[in-house]
């Protein structure tokens, strides 16, 4: 009893130590009523993109606290807006939640949770549950606004710091978060230094945020790189330390893939042999049943029939008895945001990604601990994203002159990235210095259409390849004949106008892309996600659906269109699988990426869509094999089973070629030599199995 008491003042101690250190700082500078106020910065990619702020005052009748908060920011062009208000207890217990938030155009959505007899009522979205909380809970969906995540992590220092701290959510199976205090950083701030502890959090997104708090219980700086594009909320008075945090999130993200890592070990290493498997060795030719493959320090040392390939005596042997054996998948167009990322690609078979814009130091950090340490994912190629700068622009990266453009390329080039890609609002001068300069040092070039050119015109400025399938079928619609009319140009093409892919403008389109050697890189698989009916069942087209974390499968449930739109969604979706069936059956290379669909299962469906536009099975998979090296100039080294090529490879249960699902069911997977089992890879990362 004596001891409870003891816990019980500690905790209480503890609140009053962090009200009264609120209120001595904010007592000049704020109302009587209000304890704290503060503002944040908000980045996507390093850009600045908008701001946050928030009060914590004195509930009305004194017994509890009301945090209120609203951030406002433009993403590419697309304001967004959310307000909360946060009712709790003096020790900090949520008693009421609400969140509204409004994107562009659209209707504002609420969010709320309610307490009534021991129940709570939580509506997010369109789902809705009541539920009993446990002893220790707290609310907020997402990211954002942060000051509520500096709510919740003070609340779970106040209340014991639980390994999992429940948090409502309107959806059964929600994970509790995970708080970890692993750090302490120091920087300078207007020539003083500030320690903040870091803490990383998980569970709120894919992966863990990184989280600053400082001296006096306030959240400092948070970052994201997990489940979408890296973010950055800064405390204004910090902004001129976020370089210093950012180096500093990045070294914990490489912490916490090396204890990701504790948990999965590699089945083999070194030499080994795979043996009994079907082999389709991604060249076209015919499957081998019964094939052995030798892999021997990171290479395929032998291929071929049990009776042509002798194993060496001593070499362990794996026995892929009724399974298929394939080369390692390419992602080619992914974000790579977060650790997490590299468990869930390989699981999925993925042993080559190119990032299409993400975080340049995370990404060169990642991309070498993988290379050069065996890192836990698949081999990473970048390309270098560039953009204008100001409010509309994408990333930290601009080029606004010919001259800015061409040392944008130089950057990323001596930093290692293999392309350059372009983004929506580049100007045309611009695109033709940077491609020129790309192609000289050596690097290709993709992207977005930038809006000032028609798909005609990027591809004649030097565009070697082109991301999502928009920019080429806008080449296809009547008013496109010229290719150079108003209708072709823009990254937000308003021409409806149905293609009809024999048409002659189709058949120019396509004889323009062939002569110009043009790849396509559609991302159709989440044209599909994002853009689906709410009237669809999501793991009706992405069964991967059911094995994801809580906090990936309701992003994607929650997305789509009202279903009063599904007639035009599914005419959408069959127009773009008679566009990439045109380009196939053309001869127009088509590499397999999923953009920031569900990670690793994206790929799968991407490809499953291939074969449903009428490519066969086999020419579906080699564009996420050897269509997609040879896109990248490393066809002499990876993409099939060859000897002397990277001992990139994976197993299938069951038989790909036959029917095309079955590349879901990777068991094995072979990176750069090294075996890893599917399963334990996937569950690292909080999927199912």
């Amino acid at each position: 009893m004596n001891s409870q008491i003891r816990k019980i003042s500690s905790r209480a101690l503890l609140l009053i130590m962090i009200l009264a250190m609120i209120s001595v700082r904010h007592l000049a500078q704020t109302p009587p009523s209000t304890l704290e106020s503060g503002s944040f910065k908000l980045h996507l990619l390093l850009h600045e993109i908008g701001s946050e702020s928030y009060e914590l005052k004195r509930a009305a009748d004194g017994d509890g606290l009301v945090l209120s908060a609203t951030s406002e920011f433009s993403d590419r062009g697309m304001k967004r807006s959310t307000s909360v208000t946060l009712q709790m207890k003096a020790d900090l217990q949520p008693t009421a939640f609400e969140s509204k938030r409004s994107a562009g155009n659209a209707a504002p959505i609420t969010d709320s949770v309610s307490f009534a007899s021991g129940a709570a009522a939580v509506h997010e979205g369109d789902a809705s549950q009541t539920l009993t909380p446990e002893n220790k809970y707290f609310v907020g969906f997402g990211m954002s606004p942060v000051a509520v995540q500096m709510m919740m992590v003070r609340y779970w220092a106040a209340h014991g710091k639980p390994a999992s701290l429940q948090i409502l959510r309107a959806a059964p199976g929600a994970p509790g978060a995970e708080i970890s205090k692993v750090g302490s950083d120091t920087v300078m701030v207007d020539g003083r230094s500030a320690t903040l502890t870091r803490y990383t959090v998980g569970n709120i997104l894919f992966g863990r945020e990184v989280a600053w708090m400082n001296s006096e219980g306030q959240l400092a700086a948070l970052m994201t790189f997990a489940g979408g594009l890296p973010f950055e909320a800064v405390r204004s008075e910090f902004e001129r330390a976020l370089p210093q945090l950012f180096h500093a999130g990045v070294t914990q993200e490489l912490q916490d893939l090396a204890a990701i890592q504790k948990q999965v070990l590699p089945e083999k290493t070194g030499s080994f042999a795979i043996a009994g498997a079907t082999l389709v060795d991604g060249t076209g030719r015919a499957a081998v049943p019964d094939a052995v493959v030798i892999v021997r320090d990171g290479k395929i040392a032998a291929v071929g029939t049990r009776a042509s390939v002798t194993v060496p005596a001593g070499m362990p042997v794996v026995n892929a008895s009724g399974q298929t054996l394939l080369p390692g998948l390419w992602e080619m167009h992914i974000h790579y945001s977060g650790v997490e990322f590299g468990p869930a690609l390989l699981a999925a078979g993925v042993t080559t990604a190119r990032d299409c814009g993400g975080e340049f130091d995370f990404l060169t950090t990642v991309r070498d601990d993988i290379a050069q340490h065996h890192g836990l994912g698949p081999r990473m190629l970048l390309a270098g994203l560039v953009d204008t700068s100001g409010p509309t622009g994408f990333g930290a990266v601009t080029a606004d002159t010919p001259e800015e453009g061409r040392a944008v390329v130089d950057r990323y080039h001596d930093a290692g990235f293999v392309q350059m890609k372009l983004y929506t609002y580049l100007k045309p001068d611009v695109v033709k210095a940077i491609t020129a300069e790309a192609h000289r040092v050596g690097m290709s070039v993709t992207g977005h259409v930038p809006a000032a050119l028609t798909t005609n015109e990027g591809v004649e400025d030097g565009m070697d390849q082109i991301n999502h399938l928009n920019y080429v079928s806008r080449m296809m619609r009547p008013q496109a004949a010229s290719g150079n009319s108003a209708a072709a140009r823009g990254g937000n093409n308003l021409n409806t106008a149905a293609i009809d892919v024999n048409s002659p403008e189709a058949q120019r389109a396509i004889q323009f892309l062939l002569d110009h050697h043009t790849v396509v890189d559609p991302t159709a698989s989440w044209g599909e996600m994002a853009g689906h009916s709410k009237d669809m069942d999501v793991a009706g087209f992405e069964p991967g659906i059911l094995n994801a974390p809580y906090t990936l499968s309701t992003k994607y449930i929650a997305m789509g269109v009202p279903a009063t739109d599904s007639i035009r969604v599914h005419a959408r979706m069959a127009e773009n699988l008679a566009v990439i069936g045109a380009l196939f059956k053309a001869g127009v290379p088509i590499v397999a990426g999923s953009d920031t669909g569900l990670v690793g299962y994206g790929l799968d469906r991407e490809i499953e869509i291939y074969a449903q536009a009428g490519m066969p099975p086999m020419a579906a998979i080699q564009a996420a094999t050897l269509v997609s090296a040879r896109a990248m100039k490393l066809d002499k080294e990876s993409g099939t089973i060859e000897a002397g090529k990277r001992a990139d490879l994976i197993l299938v249960n069951g038989n790909p070629l036959q029917n095309i699902s079955d590349i879901r069911k990777v068991s094995k997977v072979v990176t750069n030599g090294w075996m890893y089992d599917s399963t334990k890879l996937r569950q690292s990362v909080g999927f199912k199995q």
